[in-house]
């Protein structure tokens, strides 16, 4: 007997009209595509009534088998419930962003001598945040110049309780040194103001400030003074005039702009902190074929700042029902958040600048598609292979003499290098510098699950090496039962000089070497290179780990607590190795006879 055949009008008279969500399934029984609704009955029906559906969701109702919903409160509370689920299920037709990464702030530290310095994650109420900033480079710059403007101290506590002289920094004149009492907490609490205050947007009085103390200095022939005041002056108007947007007043906003072209998005997220421009950041989404502006704005809206921090102003480049986002948004922050959808004056061009970044972006994106396109047909051509190539998988070993030995996996697949799915494996049940028996066991853990049915094949196989691990990735493929796999060992040439690789396949008995300019070879060396890259990174972790934490976790009295205070009041494992015993008994929860043991097990 069939499947019942989907009745659309049954589903749509038994929808309320109300609020909440909507889960569209196919006959697999799989989410296909999730939405919000302020009226359930109205938005489902909207799908089997209307004419003018885009390709993409004409080809989905095609396949909705069943329609599942959920009545929420509200259509601020259907927005998040929409969100979560989109992020969790990742559906086949909706559109995705992928940016689930947290942005980095500037903070200003709540201490007696508060710390400026990088910030990545919750947000704590007892310190103070600026940002967030679109990437790290931007707030590590924002940093230096702050640093060099107002001198305050970026050490972390570890560091800043246990100095005994100035660091290098209060030599250059980066630090005004308050770990040794070289500035008195009042002038430094200045500082802090005077640097919260440039953080806030209030440049011209910051600078107006500083002018007034330096004029003072000089009048009273404070010539030293004077000069430290007047290099802050400058460092300030140089921050200014390196913006390439600025506006007279000190507002926070995003502005959102999106290009389309050949069935591909981009998404362009200019940030614009206290009057400032701070950077941008470019979004390509995943599902985006057919979707107009309005569409990509509301899905990345949704997903960006749903359960995220938000600015008071959000500029967007297309016309958009925002009120529920608009709400949800300013319930989050707990002030309000407006959604400007036609800007003038200097919003406006702001709005032309993300606009025209969007287009560079995607124009980049379409251009180093076309290359990768090209690059992976003439790996085809090249290795003569009946077979479309889409997938590549590519393993590496790492260790130094044998010692925390790493195996690595990377995949290339959509025309680019998919990080989500890379995997590292931590090889134990070998001999140590075995690499054929650390090939094997990474190949066999990996390959044993998409023999049962986890996971997707891939077209071909890439091992760094030669003969030997071509015949070990053979007989564990053969073992699984795994075919209609392409396998190439990737051998370092003469030198190891990039070009000069040889290629060997399990058929043929001489060697494949391509030319040094050969397209092909230039994706093969990509592909090989991420993977000794990932491999090499994952060794030093490994090898890090142990040689930091094992030896002081192997001596019995010694908890995490007391690893932790010898390792901070030491700087590291090293300044442990060369403690005496009496400097060992002055950290707290060491006693005498511990120390003794702690000297006598690492000695």
């Amino acid at each position: 007997m069939g499947a019942p055949v989907f009745d659309s009008k049954a589903v749509v008279a038994g929808l309320p009209g109300l609020p909440g969500v909507y889960r569209m399934l196919n006959r697999e029984g799989q989410v296909i595509y999730v939405g919000k609704a302020k009226d359930l009955k109205k938005r489902v029906a909207s799908y089997f009534q209307k004419g003018d559906l885009s390709p993409r969701i004409q080809r989905m109702v095609t396949q909705v088998a069943a329609i599942e919903t959920t009545v929420t409160r509200s259509e601020s509370e259907a927005l998040i419930l929409e969100n979560n689920l989109i992020k969790a299920l990742t559906p086949r037709y909706n559109i995705l962003f992928r940016d689930d990464k947290s942005y980095p702030y500037i903070v200003v530290t709540g201490h007696r001598y508060p710390r400026l310095g990088f910030h990545r994650g919750p947000l704590d109420k007892t310190h103070r945040y600026f940002g967030p900033f679109p990437s790290a480079w931007a707030v590590r710059e924002s940093l230096q110049l702050l640093q060099k403007a107002f001198r305050l101290r970026t050490c972390e506590d570890t560091v800043f309780s246990n100095r005994a002289r100035p660091c290098l920094l209060y030599q250059i004149r980066r630090c005004t040194a308050p770990c040794v009492n070289l500035v008195s907490p009042e002038a430094y609490r200045e500082d802090v103001e005077n640097a919260v205050l440039f953080l806030g947007g209030k440049r011209h009085e910051v600078i107006r400030i500083l002018t007034a103390k330096m004029e003072r200095a000089a009048a009273g022939l404070n010539y030293e003074d004077a000069a430290v005041f007047r290099d802050q002056i400058q460092t300030l108007a140089k921050v200014q005039e390196r913006q390439f947007v600025s506006s007279g007043k000190a507002v926070d906003a995003d502005v959102v702009a999106c290009a389309t072209e050949a069935g591909r998005a981009c998404v362009n997220l200019v940030m614009i902190r206290g009057g400032l421009h701070v950077g941008d950041k470019s979004f390509l989404p995943d599902q985006a074929e057919g979707s107009d502006a309005a569409q990509l704005l509301e899905a990345f809206l949704a997903q960006h700042y749903v359960g995220k921090p938000a600015p008071c102003l959000i500029i967007a480049g297309a016309r958009l029902d925002g009120e529920a986002l608009e709400a949800l948004l300013s319930e989050q922050a707990g002030y309000r958040v407006q959604i400007i959808q036609r800007p003038a004056g200097e919003r406006r061009e702001w709005l032309a600048m993300a606009e025209e970044n969007a287009r560079l972006a995607l124009a980049q994106r379409l251009s180093e598609q076309a290359s990768q396109e090209g690059r992976l047909q003439a790996l085809q051509q090249a290795l003569e292979l009946d077979f479309p190539v889409s997938r590549v998988e590519c393993f590496d070993i790492s260790h130094i003499f044998g010692e925390a030995t790493v195996g690595s996996c990377v995949v290339f697949d959509h025309l680019a290098m998919q990080k989500g799915e890379y995997r590292r494996y931590n090889i134990a049940q070998v001999r140590p510098g075995d690499d054929y028996a650390a090939m094997r066991e990474v190949l066999h853990r990996r390959y044993s699950k998409i023999a049962g049915g986890e996971g997707k094949l891939p077209d071909l196989i890439l091992i760094d090496g030669g003969r030997g691990q071509l015949g070990v990735v053979r007989g564990v493929l053969a073992d699984l039962g795994v075919n209609g796999v392409a396998l190439v060992g990737v051998a370092k040439g003469e030198g190891r000089k990039p070009g000069l690789e040889q290629l060997f396949f399990p058929d043929r008995g001489n060697p494949l070497q391509l030319p040094k300019d050969h397209p092909g070879l230039h994706l093969i060396q990509q592909i090989r290179d991420e993977a000794h890259r990932f491999a090499i990174q994952g060794h030093r972790v490994r090898r890090g780990k142990a040689r930091t934490t094992s030896v002081l976790e192997q001596i019995g009295g010694v908890g995490a607590k007391r690893r932790q205070r010898l390792l901070a009041r030491f700087g590291g494992l090293k300044g442990v190795l060369n403690a005496s015993v009496d400097e060992l008994t002055q950290v707290d929860g060491i006693s005498r006879a511990l120390a003794e043991r702690i000297f006598r097990e690492l000695h």
